[in-house]
């Protein structure tokens, strides 16, 4: 018996549902698998490139300080030349969708006064259609899925277009978990008003530190810090007063530290820094230049008088100084309090050996 072109287009549908199913339980398992955003994201995609076969696809997400949309995973061919390029919500296809929050499936993109093409000067590939659908999360917008030009060269079907905002669901999901799950693993190892690690987490980071210094057979300092009769100002001027101060510092302090020192809360108005590779004339020098940032930092009180903060710092350094965390700790504390009790506002670095 020979099949009828309303039977071969039957299951031609039934195909297609069934692998459209079979993909949302593979991408289902990947939810609950991984917490991991970029695995997750290439594993969905890979999914989509499966089962829509465009000629290329990427997944644009908003950088919420600047409201500018990166490309976060895209294929070849267009995938290093879009690396470093940003627009702004609005501009472009992607950039309409994620401001409209709407989807879209354009036939051909010339005849779309929307569509700009930042790559086509530099290669050959040239973009026909595309589907754009966004990704929101709560509402809100958080990034695009846009795929470009069907691989046999067919037209995008509205099919296509409500397969790819199913998926985008999922891809938003999997955003959501990752990004939660990265603010409850920041509030376990920061400190709430300084933003800066906790007193919990330093003493791990310092474990780590100690290892790798052992490990290389290099050095390491560490400087601690405690801001000048600080129990004065929440006595003048409250405790509210006093915590902005304290949230203002742990800023300034993140804002002149190297990317690769490690700067904690370690408990009132006490902090310290670590300072990976840095021999103690490198962390004189470091400690100066913050002493300097903080004498040119205006702090104020709320009825707008000018505060004067000042830090009395002691440096040591691993091993040279201390062979154990808790020398080296005593050690730097131990030359942050001859400051202390001298001039106040000054840099000690400890001489001996705990």
């Amino acid at each position: 018996m020979s099949s009828t072109p309303d039977s071969n287009l039957y299951l031609e549908k039934l195909e297609r549902t069934n692998s459209l199913l079979n993909i949302m339980v593979e991408i289902g398992k990947t939810l609950t698998s991984s917490l991991n955003l970029q695995e997750v994201l290439e594993i969905i995609m890979q999914k989509v490139s499966l089962l829509l076969k465009p000629k290329a696809w990427s997944l644009l997400l908003i950088d919420d300080a600047t409201d500018e949309l990166y490309f976060e995973i895209a294929v070849p061919p267009v995938d290093e030349l879009l690396a470093d390029f940003r627009f702004k919500k609005g501009e472009g296809i992607a950039g309409w969708v994620a401001l409209n929050a709407e989807s879209v499936l354009i036939e051909d993109v010339r005849n779309d006064e929307r569509f700009i093409a930042p790559f086509e000067h530099t290669t050959s590939f040239l973009t026909r259609s595309i589907i754009c659908v966004p990704l929101k999360i709560r509402g809100k917008v958080v990034g695009v899925i846009q795929l470009i030009n069907s691989l046999d060269d067919l037209q995008f079907t509205d099919s296509d277009l409500k397969t790819l905002d199913t998926i985008a669901d999922y891809a938003a999901i999997a955003i959501e978990n990752a990004r939660n799950f990265t603010k409850v693993n920041e509030l376990v190892i920061t400190d709430e008003l300084t933003g800066l690690f906790n007193a919990t987490h330093f003493h791990t980071l310092l474990d780590v530190e100690i290892e790798r210094t052992k490990r290389y057979s290099s050095t390491f300092s560490l400087v601690f810090i405690d801001l000048d009769r600080f129990k004065h100002i929440n006595d003048a001027y409250g405790h509210l007063v006093g915590s902005r101060i304290l949230s203002e510092f742990g800023a300034l302090l993140q804002k002149s530290i190297r990317g690769t020192d490690m700067a904690a809360r370690y408990g009132g108005d006490e902090f310290v820094i670590i300072l990976p590779e840095t021999s103690k004339r490198g962390a004189l020098f470091m400690a100066m230049n913050l002493r300097s940032a903080i004498a040119k930092h205006h702090f104020f009180t709320d009825t707008g008088e000018q505060l004067v903060i000042t830090a009395s710092f002691g440096i040591a350094s691993f091993p040279d100084d201390a062979d154990s965390k808790r020398g080296l700790v005593q050690a730097a504390d131990k030359a942050m309090y001859e400051v202390k009790e001298s001039t106040r506002d000054g840099v000690k670095v400890f001489s001996g050996k705990l």
